[in-house]
Formats: structure tokens, sequence, C-alpha cells
């Protein structure tokens, strides 16, 4: 794989004089939303306030059953940005260097370099933990912009989120007490280190935790997002001006945890109207191993206390309805909030007279359980987690809708066919571009999505490494999503039957919110055989590829 990615590359690099002269090549807006589900009037919520990005979606084509490839920031951020899956990027969690595990690999942002684009991007594209020096530097022609703390309305935000005068008098006083404890002990460096370790267990920096969420009456600049989409705005006026094409990414961090955004995007909403989820229990005849316990939510203040956890259940978290809705009710304001940034981008783009010619693509990383099974995060492979909005604008393409089933891994070989290249033949996503020109056609019947777990406590113990890992590749057909979990097994090793751990099989039509686990019911037998074959067919396809 290596080496044909090498190839790939030199052959990719050989072109650049060509594409360099051709001025025309539109320009790429590339728009990454952190933990944005598909909440957005575009996608039928009533609800929500979403003007900006359902404009957007309005001027291309809304991808409705679009999948992520593993349900956390890092890996599916490597996986869209590489057209690779995490069984080849080898990112699975937050630790992993993308780098250290494949040297040759090309980056979406490389692949424009090598056409002649100018590359920048600000805020969050990769998870910084993924790669060499939080941004990977070899992406990008500009520098990666980093916000200076002139940038904010009321200077950097209190552990990288809050602008509570409480909390900055609360890190001004403990700052004092760490600095003279580090002067006194000589130990600032150690402290960094542990620092840092605690920063990689949170998906987006800052080992400490406040609120879950802030809401209090600033101008947007206050927060990083506001900023980051002025630094934006300036980017691309300065890039507009230059005779060369560019790739533009914008990064924004909201609606990721926790929920911070000015007043007027919370005012928006009332409290009363707020949705809680219509199922919150765990599906008949699933597994507890298949869950995740809340973890990161529960993590910041003010949450435990309105919680009723079960001692019996890891995973229960049982959050009062009244606290149900102050989340959704953050979650929707901070979503309204960083919809408000694409809108400066877009405006931008229409002042500046080039909105009819940039491919502006905009995704949310994953989906996020809003209290679904009583879960509250990602984590897992179920539909609220792995279902994940993408949207595609180019010039010359119809406006439309695609029931289609596409995955994040298609993105990158789409944009190498919009911008006027050929997608690489190593590349695991097929490019949607035959979906964009007729939205009733459809380039596969599936999406995948895999997530990492561990077997339950009681067969831990029978295993003779004593870890019980598991993997679970979940299929998603346009009806149904069958998931097999796999011992000691990722799909870059040969098959084995017997490694199967457990199985799922929800059926979408009978059963949406994912109430009851068929896989064992006699009425599915066919549909699970028919199923499991088409996994085995994929892992095997897998076998050959990596020969």
């Amino acid at each position: 794989m290596k080496k044909l990615i090498a190839t790939a590359l030199l052959g990719i690099l050989s072109l650049s004089p060509l594409f360099a002269q051709e001025k025309s090549k539109p320009n790429v807006l590339f728009i990454a939303i952190d933990d944005l589900k598909p909440v957005l009037g575009c996608y039928g919520n009533t609800i929500v306030k979403t003007p900006n990005i359902d404009r957007l979606a309005k001027m291309g084509t809304v991808f409705l059953n679009n999948y992520c490839q593993q349900a956390v920031c890092g890996p599916t951020r490597a996986s869209l940005l590489t057209g690779l899956r995490p069984d080849v990027t080898k990112i699975r969690d937050l630790h992993t260097k993308m780098r250290d595990m494949n040297p040759n690999i090309i980056t979406l942002p490389e692949y424009f370099i090598s056409q002649g684009y100018t590359t920048s991007g600000v805020g969050k594209i990769f998870h910084p933990s993924c790669v060499d020096k939080k941004f990977d530097p070899q992406s990008w022609t500009i520098p990666f912009l980093v916000p200076k703390e002139s940038d904010y309305f009321n200077g950097f935000p209190v552990q990288k989120h809050y602008q509570s005068p409480e909390l900055k008098a609360q890190q001004a006083k403990e700052e004092e007490v760490v600095g003279a404890e580090e002067k006194e002990k000589g130990k600032g460096k150690d402290k960094e280190k542990k620092k840092g370790k605690k920063d990689d267990l949170d998906e987006d920096g800052g080992g400490l935790r406040g609120p879950a969420f802030e809401c209090l009456d600033m101008p947007d600049n206050a927060y990083d997002d506001g900023v980051s989409a002025l630094l934006a705005e300036k980017q691309i006026i300065k890039l507009t001006k230059e005779n060369k094409p560019f790739f533009m990414a914008v990064g924004f961090r909201k609606p990721h945890l926790p929920f911070v955004s000015p007043k007027k995007y919370w005012d928006l909403y009332k409290r009363e109207d707020m949705p809680v989820a219509e199922f919150q229990e765990q599906a008949a005849n699933s597994k507890d191993f298949e869950y995740q316990n809340s973890g990161e939510l529960s993590s910041y203040t003010g949450v435990k206390e309105f919680a009723k956890y079960d001692k019996k259940d890891g995973n229960r978290i049982g959050l009062t309805i009244e606290k149900q809705k102050e989340l959704v009710h953050a979650y929707y304001a901070a979503v309204s909030y960083t919809d408000a940034q694409v809108g400066i981008l877009l405006n931008t783009l229409e002042k500046l007279g080039t909105l009819n010619n940039t491919i502006i693509v905009l995704w949310g990383d994953h989906g996020w359980h809003l209290g679904d099974h009583d879960m509250w995060g990602k984590h897992t492979n179920y539909e609220q987690a792995t279902k994940a909005p993408l949207i595609i604008v180019a010039p010359g393409m119809k406006a439309g809708q695609s029931k289609s089933m596409t995955e994040f891994v298609d993105v990158f070989p789409t944009l190498c066919e919009l911008s006027g290249g050929s997608p690489a033949a190593y590349l695991d996503g097929k490019s949607l571009v035959p979906v964009m020109k007729n939205n009733k056609a459809s380039v596969k019947d599936f999406a995948m999505s895999q997530y990492p777990r561990k077997m339950d406590k009681a067969d831990i113990n029978k295993v003779e490494d004593g870890k019980g890992k598991l993997m679970g590749y979940s299929m998603r057909t346009e009806q149904y999503r069958y998931t097999v979990w796999m011992k000691n097994f990722t799909s870059d090793q040969a098959y084995s039957a017997d490694k199967v751990y457990a199985r799922e099989l929800y059926d979408y039509v009978k059963d949406p919110l994912e109430k009851v686990n068929v896989s064992d019911d006699k009425n599915y037998t066919a549909i699970a055989a028919k199923l499991d074959k088409k996994m085995v067919d994929y892992f095997k396809s897998k076998e050959v590829k990596q020969q």
C-alpha cells in the first residue's frame, strides 16, 4: 500500500506545472464542523435555525444517507482527509500519529498542492493529536493560521472554551499558584508533560473541565469559531487576489462540547420546544458493550447532579427531562452559532464574485447521541453516531438531494474529479459526481463504519491475552444495519468466521429507533445470511487490496 501511494504521489506531482497554468480551475472551500449531526433545516429538522447552511444546500447536493467511518474525531477526520478507511490509516484512536503509521500517505490538501493550488487552513481540520505539530504542516503551502489573543473580543477563552468572568478569575488564581510552585520546585517541564497527556484524553483540548455549556451576551468573536470565521474571511480575500486557485479549509469547533455560544443564539429557541429522544432504552437482545456511558458529557460540571446512574448497568446515565431539554437547547444554539459563521464565508465569496467558481464542501465529522438509547455523545456504531451531514456544491452542478448511500471516504475522489483530476485507484471511496449529476443515481449500496470495544467482563478472563479486544464493523444499507463484533481482528487481516463474537441487525423500516436487535430472529434468517455474505465479501476484498 505504501509503495502504491508513493507511486501515485509521484505521478500526481509530475503534472503540477500543467495544472498550475490553468487559472480557471475552481477554488475549494472546505468546511469541517465538529460533532455536527444532521440536525439542519435541509435535513428536515423544523426546529433548528440554520439559514446559511440551508442556503448552501440549495446551491448543491445534500447527501441524505451519509456515514462516517468511525464515530470519533481523530479516525474519521484522518479517513476523510486521506480517502482511506481506519484500518488503512491505522488511526483508530486519539493518540496515534498518522504519518508514524503511513509516512507516504497523501492528504487531500497535499493532493491539491500537486494540482497547483495554494492550500491554507484555520480551526480544527485534522485532530491535533493524530498529526505532526497539531496541523500536519506539509498539507499547507501557507502556515496554518493560529489565532492571537488580540483576535478575541475578551482575550483567550478559559480552557479554550469559556468567557465566564468567574472562570477567568479562577484561572488567574490557579495560574498564580502553579507559577509559584513551579518556581519553587523547578518542575515546570514535568508538569507540562503531564498536562499534555491529559489533553490527549480530551478531543478538544483541556484536561480540566468546566460547565457543559455557556450562554453569555457577547459577540461571536469571543469564541474560537467567530475568530476562525474572521481569519478565514481575510485569508479568502487575500487568496482571491492571487493568480492561483486555492484550497481553503475552515474547521469550526462547535457544536462540540462544551456547548458555548453567544446569548443571541440561545434566544432563537424556547426551552419548552426542545425535543427529547423518543426511545431512551437499550435495544432488546443487545449487549452492554455495544453502548457507551456518556463519559464525555458527564465529565463536565453541572451534569452528574441531574443523572440517575444505574449501578447494574454502567452505561445508564438517566438524565432528568429538564436537563435533557437544557442540553438540547445548548446544542441547537451552538449549531446556530456555527451556521452564522458559515454565512460569513458564503457572503465573502459572494462579495468577491467567486461564489460560482468555488467548490464548497460542508461536513460534520460524525453524528451525536442526544439522549437516544440513554446516550450522549458519539463513540458507537448506532445510527445517531454514524450518520453525518455532507453537502457539496460545484460549478455547473444542479442543486438537489440524494438518497444514495455515501461515506466520508468518497469525499477525496469526488473533489479530485470535480477539480478536473482523476481519482487514484488506491482510494477506498468512490466519486460522487455521478450522483451530483443525477440525484436518482447511486454509487454504492452500503456504507461501512467501525468502532473498537472490549468483550463482556465475564468473557475477558477466558481470553489468553486477557484484553478481550473487539472491533465492531457496521454495514448500513438502505433498510438495514448489520454489525459484526470481531475478536482481535481488523479488516487488514485474513477473515475467519471463528473470530465473530456477536452480531446485531436492525430493520429501519419497521424499527427506525433501533429498539430490537433481530440478528437471531427466525423471520430475518435469510436477510441476516445475505448481509453476512456481503460483510464477508467486504472483508475479503480488503485482503485482496492489501496484497
